[in-house]
Order: C-alpha cells, then structure tokens, then sequence
C-alpha cells in the first residue's frame, strides 16, 4: 500500500470517530427548550349554529356556545360566564334581520313578540307597514324583491285648462315622484326571497313608512295610478335629503305630458 493511500484511510477513519463522537454526545445531551406560547384567554359566546331567516323564530337547537378570543370578544356578544341560561331565555325571540351560521348572537338582532305577529316585530321603531295594489306594469316587471328599495310614482288624468270644455280637448297625463327610497318589507305574503328567486309576481306589495308617508300614500291612491321605481342597491342607502332626490322632491313640480311630449311644470307657491 502506497503512502498516498495510507494517508487518505487514516483521515477518513478519523472524520468517522470524531462524527461518532458527536452524534453520541447530541444524542445524550439535553433536548432542546421550546418556547413556550403563550394561551390567549377565551370566553364562551352564543352564535347561531344554523341560518336564521327573517322573521324565524328562534328555538333552543338554532343555537349554540362556541370559544371566543377574549379579546374580540364585543360587550355585545352574550356570554355563557354571565348568562349561562341565555340559550333558552331567548328561545321564541324572532329574528329581525338574517343571521348566519357561526353568527354571535346580539340582542338587538332580536325582538319578542309577546304574541304579535312577525311583521309587527321586525317593524323598526316609529315606523308604519302599509300594503297597497301593484301588477306586473306597475311593480317593475316583478323585479321588486322584500328589502328593495323603490320610489313611488304618482300618475293622473286632468283636465287641459286650454282646450273649450264644449269642443273637447285632450286631456293631460301629469306624473310625480311623491315618496322616495321606500324600504319594501313583503310581496305579498312573503318577507324574503325564497329558493333564490330573481322575480316575484304578486298583487300586494307591504312598504315600510312614515307616520306623515302613510298619508301621503293614503292619498295618492284615491287620486290616480301608483308605480313602484325600483332603485339601484348602489344608492339603496342615500337618505332623504340627497341631491338626487331633491331633484324629485321640488315643491310643486310634476311631470306633464301634453300631446306625447314630456315637459317640467313648476306650480306657483303661496
């Protein structure tokens, strides 16, 4: 065996002792220390463990406890440590708007009824459910689903002050926009879309108004023709006073059509 060799075998079993050699001692070393993390405190919250529709009144097995990070955890929400009878307690509430799977339950999501119906109870405060005739020519093809958001146009037939009582005349077809972003709360009977409808045709349509609207209503469906706006979910959430229903709401404007051509009327103010 040439020296060259020799030499090569000689270190090689030296680099395999000294491997040996630490492998052993890590072996028979202590095991590494983990850090230790920390355990968030939680708390218990009641959330609904199926869908609650509007309107469904709520049952024990609708609900359940779930953990909740402490810290996330809104005053709100009702927990098991300082009602642990919640869960029954609410039973027979009704929902007042929808609720989803793992929601926490928020009592101002709920109402009892204390036996009056669903519509009285998903009603906000202050405000009126009135109903009133539509058709399909009139409710927006049917498009007009619960929740919408529509505004009310007025139309009638006067009589033309230009044409001679004794030769006849055409008279004139005047509209109006009277009440606007009017929240719809059924179709008929039905406070909810059901199985993903797209378009409901129905003969009563239930609008939620103000004391002073429901007048106005009262009114206006002795004195002609009423149709439902449907409009755009992108302004569903302007209120009175925006700049686009201002543009409907001028006093004493209307719109007249006279001979087929529509023009802006303008009634003089006392």
């Amino acid at each position: 065996m040439n020296t060259a060799r020799l030499v090569v075998l000689v270190i090689a079993l030296a680099a395999g002792g000294v491997a040996a050699y630490l492998a052993s001692g890590y072996q028979n070393g202590p095991a590494p220390v983990l850090p230790v993390t920390e355990k968030l405190p939680t708390v218990e919250v009641l959330v609904a463990k199926t869908d609650i529709g509007l309107g469904q009144a709520v049952k024990p097995e609708d609900l359940q406890w779930q953990v909740w990070p402490a810290a996330t955890a809104s005053n709100a929400f009702i927990r098991r440590d300082s009602r642990p009878e919640a869960q029954t307690q609410i039973a027979g509430s009704i929902a007042r708007v929808p609720l989803m799977q793992g929601e926490p339950i928020r009592e101002q999501k709920l109402v009892r009824a204390e036996g009056s119906g669903f519509m009285a109870a998903i009603l906000p405060s202050g405000m009126r459910a009135v109903s009133t005739e539509i058709s399909a020519e009139t409710g927006a093809g049917g498009f007009i689903l619960p929740n919408d958001r529509v505004d009310i146009v007025l139309t009638r037939r006067l009589k033309n002050p230009d044409t001679n009582a004794s030769t006849g005349g055409n008279d004139l077809i005047v509209s109006e926009v009277i009440l606007t972003n009017i929240r719809v709360l059924a179709i008929d009977q039905a406070p909810k879309e059901k199985d993903g409808q797209t378009a409901v045709i129905g003969k009563t349509v239930t609008l939620e108004l103000k004391p002073d609207q429901v007048a106005t209503l009262s009114a206006a469906r002795q004195g002609g023709t009423l149709q439902l706006a449907l409009r755009s979910i992108v302004d569903a959430n302007a209120v009175d006073g925006s700049p686009e229903d201002q543009a409907v709401k001028r006093p004493g404007g209307v719109n007249v059509i006279r001979y087929g051509v529509q023009a802006r009327q303008l009634t003089s103010q006392k």
